[in-house]
């Protein structure tokens, strides 16, 4: 029986999305609670907490990883769950910057485990169910994207603590259910004892790197997740440039958004695998991204674009497939260091994407911007994702693709 289980997992993403964004809608107001300062103070204080959340995911998504590998699945969920929940409850009563940053930094560490909830997943699931697997996950992380700024906002009618209180009582919860369904599922049979040097984020690429047609695969993953990191990055504020949307627009389109990816990766990935193979699905989302970034870099219209909204979670049905078909190619006892280096990469391009199209927006978007293009960001995506096609094409005529 996998079903709870699987719930557990699902929910171990949302809660580390969540994390990402629950922050947001009540970052200013917590940091100039906390320092007296103003917003433009506040503003540099919440980009080193957003920027150090993203660093330590990088570094330690590979090691929890490994550590799985080596440990088990089971008690790496399980304390991380709990330390997210302590992390919480210190952002909930922190009175100094300082303690707010350390937070950021554990919290960061603790919901680095997006690349144990995929090797159970993997672990669980039987080679042809891999892909339906991992839509799962995305659709996790999704509700998590959607539920994120709009829990924190919500709850913070009844003040800039409430939402972590919150949070941390569902990390809790999640926990303890997870405590009573979560079967071990490292056996001795791909048990892989830990080495730091796995643990290591560039160490452990260049493990999986050296499997045959691993590494072009993880380069498109990449490529993949670089592009797409513009949407968080810069939708506030293009939005906002282009539209004159309100922060109620804004969340409400990011709403959509989440729902849109959820569907696609929790209930289409499957059908759409059966239909078309598993390099048709990767080939139609990365065609269906490319076609929504150009289309983003020069709308007009904000009305037509919450119509096009769904197309941008639907291009999203392309990853879980070629998730899919790297985990394949990777030996039982190597699918946590796999999702370790998938996550890191993540978290790579969520450190980079960030600031390019940022310095990018403010070029083009400026009084007697020549020209004004507010939208060019996405082109620059467009072109990333360009080359991310061209290296799957490439990658295919190689046959490194099964």
């Amino acid at each position: 029986m996998t079903r709870l289980p699987v719930f557990v997992i699902v929910m171990t993403v949302v809660i580390d999305a969540m994390g990402i964004g629950l922050i947001i809608p009540v970052l200013p107001d917590l940091i100039r609670e906390v320092t007296g300062q103003d917003l433009a103070h506040a503003a540099i204080w919440g980009g080193v907490l957003e920027t150090v959340f993203a660093v330590m995911q990088f570094l330690f998504a590979p090691m929890l990883g490994s550590l799985s590998d080596a440990k088990g699945r089971r008690p790496v969920l399980l304390v991380s769950l709990v330390v997210v929940a302590l992390v919480y409850g210190m952002m909930a009563v922190a009175g100094t910057m300082w303690l707010l940053l350390a937070a950021r930094i554990f919290g960061g560490i603790a919901s680095a485990t997006h690349a144990t909830a995929a090797a159970y997943m993997a672990d669980i699931s039987a080679p042809h169910e891999k892909a339906a697997r991992f839509g799962l996950i995305g659709a996790g992380f999704g509700i998590g994207f959607v539920l994120g700024p709009a829990f924190g906002g919500l709850l913070a009618e009844f003040g800039t603590r409430a939402p972590f209180w919150a949070a941390g009582g569902l990390a809790l919860a999640n926990a303890a259910l997870g405590y009573f369904v979560l079967s071990e599922t490292v056996t001795d049979r791909i048990r892989r004892s830990f080495s730091w040097r796995r643990a290591n984020p560039l160490s452990a690429f260049f493990d999986i790197s050296r499997i045959k047609g691993a590494a072009p695969l993880l380069g498109v993953i990449f490529l993949y997740h670089v592009s797409t990191a513009v949407y968080p990055a810069i939708w506030p504020f293009f939005t906002g440039e282009m539209f004159g949307w309100s922060p109620a627009m804004i969340g409400a389109s990011l709403a959509v958004y989440g729902v849109s990816l959820a569907v696609t990766q929790g209930a289409l990935v499957a059908p759409t695998i059966r239909i078309l193979g598993d390099r048709g699905a990767v080939m139609l989302g990365l065609l269906l991204e490319l076609m929504a970034l150009v289309i983003l870099g020069f709308i007009t219209s904000g009305t037509l674009l919450m119509w096009l909204i769904p197309l941008l979670g639907l291009a999203g049905i392309g990853l879980p497939a070629l998730q899919g078909i790297t985990s394949r190619m990777i030996a039982d006892d190597m699918q946590g260091t796999l999702q370790g280096v998938q996550t890191s990469l993540a978290s790579l391009a969520m450190i980079i994407t960030p600031l390019v199209a940022t310095q990018v927006f403010a070029a083009f978007s400026h009084a007697g911007a020549t020209p004004y293009l507010p939208g060019a960001p996405f082109l620059v995506s467009a072109a990333l994702m360009v080359l991310a096609i061209i290296a799957y094409l490439r990658a295919l005529k190689r046959n490194t693709v099964a």
